[in-house]
């Protein structure tokens, strides 16, 4: 057995595997592709087959969304072979273009956007914002995510959550133009060193503030930041749990009257993969006038929006119905007016879901912080 393949064994713990198939039977992209994750972590154990597996198109159709793991009865993490077969071909260059185009624009840029750095907080113009200061204590340091800063349809989130922030009073700072992606994306893509050189470089800069918390948006930041980044100081937060605080504490309250039937999506880096389910819900709960109803897959068994795993860069080849179409669909025969997601990946991928279908008269996707930033009092 030669040393590559040992080494590919040993780090996913393949000969731990007892091929029991659940994390196929739970795989939601199963539905749609040809993927079969118990047979990849199978394959991989042979010596003649690993450089002809990372060549298989099913090894992009994986989302990363963690429900293989959450049903593997030994613990495993199946995601993670596919994430290192898509490695091998990172290193060898054989990668689609827009796959190769964010991963540079992660090294040179600080973003997978191919914008400008130097843009990086234009969306505070005009705005009343805090930026930290490295010399100055501050409780709350916010991270704002790629897509939420250079997306202006996900940019009212991080406007809102300034608007929410003030209105409390929270002592708080954003990172500013020194903020660079917090590269989960480039981890799921299998540029595994490009993501070793961000965490290096983003841990130095988010320890040199003095700050007892890291709050992020993105719910894939978040994820990456507790789990991947282990010499961070600071305890990492999602803003929902920041503004379930502060609801709780009575700090903010929503004055203003929302008479609609929401529904909650629950993101899958949020929920499956760091168990953040309550909160999103409580912040909802809290809304006047406003009904909630849930999805009959929810919480540990939602369904994927299939946004994540770096999906959006890769287009599967697929023609059968999206997830994201599903979920919409799903909503629809709830009767919600809203789908709610905390997570900007979702609101994309929801968001062009509900434009195919057609639903945009009747339903719309909305960001939690896009619905609360509009029930203050002014």
């Amino acid at each position: 057995m030669n040393t590559e393949l040992q080494n590919f064994i040993e780090k996913y713990d393949l000969y731990g595997c007892i091929q029991c198939g659940r994390c196929t039977g739970g795989c939601p992209v199963t539905v749609r592709t040809n993927l079969n994750v118990r047979r990849f972590v199978y394959d991989s154990i042979d010596e003649d087959a690993l450089e002809e597996l990372a060549k298989l198109p099913e090894i992009w159709d994986c989302t990363a969304c963690s429900t293989c793991a959450v049903r593997c009865p030994k613990g495993l993490k199946p995601l993670e072979v596919l994430i290192g077969l898509r490695g091998i071909l990172v290193l060898e260059g054989q990668v689609e273009p827009t796959v190769r185009d964010a991963l540079e624009s992660i090294f040179r840029e600080g973003n997978p956007w191919s914008k400008a750095r130097a843009t990086r907080s234009d969306w505070m113009e005009g705005l009343d914002v805090k930026v930290a200061d490295p010399e100055t204590e501050v409780e709350n340091l916010i991270f704002v995510c790629c897509t939420v800063v250079y997306d202006p349809r996900v940019q009212v989130t991080v406007k809102n959550l300034v608007k929410i922030l003030n209105k409390a009073d929270v002592d708080y700072a954003f990172v500013g133009d020194d903020e660079s992606c917090c590269a989960s994306e480039a981890f799921n893509l299998g540029e595994e060193e490009l993501f070793e050189m961000m965490v290096e470089d983003n841990t130095e800069l988010l320890n040199s503030f003095k700050a007892k918390r890291i709050v992020t948006i993105s719910p894939h930041c978040f994820n990456a930041f507790k789990k991947q980044y282990p010499d961070l100081k600071a305890e990492v937060l999602h803003y929902t749990q920041l503004i379930g605080e502060l609801l709780e504490d009575k700090k903010l309250e929503f004055t203003k009257e929302l008479p609609q039937k929401i529904v909650f999506h629950d993101p899958c880096f949020l929920g499956k993969q760091n168990d953040v389910y309550d909160e999103p819900r409580f912040v909802l709960s809290q809304i006047p006038g406003a009904e909630l109803v849930e999805f009959e897959r929810n919480k540990e068994r939602s369904l994927c929006c299939e946004g994540g795993g770096g999906k959006m860069w890769v287009e599967s080849d697929s023609k059968l119905e999206r997830l994201a179409e599903t979920r919409v669909k799903d909503a629809h025969a709830l009767g919600a007016d809203v789908l709610a997601a905390a997570c900007p990946f979702c609101i994309l991928t929801l968001d062009d879901a509900l434009k195919a279908k057609g639903f945009e008269e009747e339903m719309k996707v909305s960001e939690i912080l896009e619905i609360i930033g509009d029930l203050l009092e002014e």
